[in-house]
């Protein structure tokens, strides 16, 4: 017969349960900020390829803030867009940054850039 004690068990300790769970708090928490900026950011490449379909720049830059109203996007107006000309395509450019605060003097920068197809 065999007698099994009890300091061979195994298992996650109640601190490391804690600090494993707080963890995953606050990961879960930055995740939760940083998804709609993300999302933001593929309705604002969806906008841009739209504007380019515009043939002055001043077309351009109307079309970008008529999808921006439409799609709620508040990161970048029309007249932060860069529109050239490549041959006979227009092409919109466009970068922006979102701050997203962390804790006290803390943030997180995300920086965008794209341009249209």
């Amino acid at each position: 017969m065999t007698v099994q004690f009890r300091s061979r068990q195994r298992g996650v300790s109640f601190l490391g349960l804690l600090i494993v769970g707080g963890f995953l708090a606050v990961a879960g928490v930055i995740t939760a900020q940083i998804v709609p900026t993300a999302i933001e950011y593929q309705a604002v490449v969806k906008a841009a390829n739209k504007a380019s379909q515009g043939s002055t720049v001043a077309e351009v830059r109307n079309l970008f803030d008529k999808a921006a109203a439409i799609d709620n996007i508040s990161s970048i107006m029309g007249k932060d867009l860069e529109v050239t000309k490549e041959g006979d395509k227009i092409v919109v450019i466009f970068a922006y940054q979102r701050e997203i605060h962390l804790a006290g003097p803390g943030y997180l920068t995300l920086k965008y850039a794209g341009r249209s197809k």
